[in-house]
């Protein structure tokens, strides 16, 4: 990179973006980062609605140095951001979509962070406006957060600092076959790769905006987009991290978030085809990477639902979501010497299919505004398990011992 490189390249692919782009693009120009450390790549992705326009009037006017790209419409947003990515020449790359906004120190705050920590990725505080956003992994700010028990794992858009060095240096892209979750790919294998990441959480960087047309809802297409993402999500994850705690931890990302949305309640809805057909997709991850180790991760009523999968078994499965939801809760069974919980949910000790250790409490739990805490004995000895079989990964990777001089 040259000297004169702006600190950062700010990547905005835009598709039918109007009205929204006009806050998008103030907020670029507000930042207290100063126009001459900025760029801005614009890709007008095709669109029709006067965005394309738009962008090249604020790039004839603003101080910041804003190329606009026009291409044909590429059908997601990982095209646009491929080509951005290509013509950028910032020590980091921001990927902004054109209907959200940043924080007015936003970059000067999260540049600051990666230059102090030397840091790859850096995540700024997020807030939704008309819609939701993730909060669990805004707590603290942290110059090195722990990607896999920490819950940054649960924040995979695109819309972070990443530093280009480490883009450039690993060829990385977005997957432009891939139709849903591309993001995720990416962001996971600048985690798993990069030089650390930290998160911004004292000031909101960016703001998730919800469109009132619906236009910025990712969730559409076929359900079957969604076990490619879960493929390729914990795909990556195996290739990066040998079998153990540290792989378990990380796989709860795309059980959770991709996998197990495909088998709550609009599963009963669903035809005995597209069932049949889940089930099929879904027993190849089940029988690569479910674990007693990421079992043990996960709610009751996740991990019920997740056996019944492994197994097999849409019928169990069923039995489980019409408890749910009809508003149902279950009874909470205590047992004694050593003390634990379960949660009787349908088929609660009725046979080996679904045995008495996948109604246990292991993760805190909340059941009618009721905080439910595993026992002591029973956490403390799923981590003693967890110690353990790291201890032997570890011992079965530690180099040897150097040879002793004579």
């Amino acid at each position: 990179m040259s000297s004169n490189a702006p600190d950062v390249s700010v990547v905005i692919g835009a598709y039918q973006a109007m009205p929204y782009l006009i806050r998008c693009l103030e907020s670029v120009e507000a930042q207290t980062l100063g126009a001459g450390r900025l760029e801005i790549i614009a890709v007008d992705d095709g669109s029709t609605d006067g965005t394309g326009e738009y962008l090249d009037a604020f790039a004839a006017r603003t101080a910041i140095d804003t190329r606009v790209v026009h291409q044909e419409n590429s059908g997601g947003p990982s095209g646009p951001r491929n080509t951005g990515l290509g013509l950028a020449r910032g020590r980091y790359v921001f990927f902004l979509d054109a209907d959200d906004y940043f924080g007015e120190e936003a970059l000067e705050r999260m540049v600051a962070m990666g230059d102090r920590a030397g840091t790859d990725v850096v995540l700024g505080k997020v807030v939704g406006v008309n819609r939701g956003a993730a909060k669990s992994m805004w707590k603290q700010t942290v110059e090195r957060a722990d990607i896999y028990f920490s819950q940054v794992k649960f924040t995979l858009s695109a819309q972070k600092l990443f530093r280009r060095e480490l883009l450039v240096r690993l060829g990385m892209s977005f997957d432009e076959k891939l139709k849903t979750g591309e993001d995720a790919l990416f962001t996971l294998e600048a985690y798993l790769r990069g030089n650390g990441v930290s998160v911004v959480a004292d000031y909101t960087c960016y703001y998730l905006v919800g469109r009132e047309d619906g236009k910025h809802v990712t969730k559409s297409g076929s359900y079957e987009l969604r076990f490619d993402s879960a493929r390729a999500l914990t795909g990556l994850i195996a290739e990066h991290v040998p079998p153990g705690p540290k792989r378990d931890a990380l796989m709860v990302r795309p059980f959770v978030i991709t996998l197990l949305p495909q088998f709550g309640p609009g599963f009963l809805k669903q035809s005995a085809a597209v069932r049949k057909r889940k089930m099929e997709l879904a027993a190849p991850l089940m029988a690569q990477y479910w674990t007693r180790g990421l079992a043990g991760s996960l709610k009751v009523q996740e991990r019920l639902r997740l056996i019944c999968v492994a197994k097999g078994r849409p019928d169990l499965l069923m039995d489980i979501l019409r408890f749910v939801k009809e508003g149902r809760e279950p009874e909470i069974v205590r047992g004694e010497r050593p003390a634990r919980l379960w949660l009787a949910y349908p088929h609660f000790r009725e046979g080996p299919e679904l045995p008495e250790s996948a109604y246990q409490v292991w993760v805190t739990e909340w059941r009618n505004g009721r905080r439910i805490d595993p026992p002591v004995a029973a956490t403390s000895s799923l981590v003693h398990r967890f110690v353990r079989k790291a201890r032997r990964v570890l011992r079965a990777v530690r180099p040897a011992p150097p040879a002793r001089r004579a």
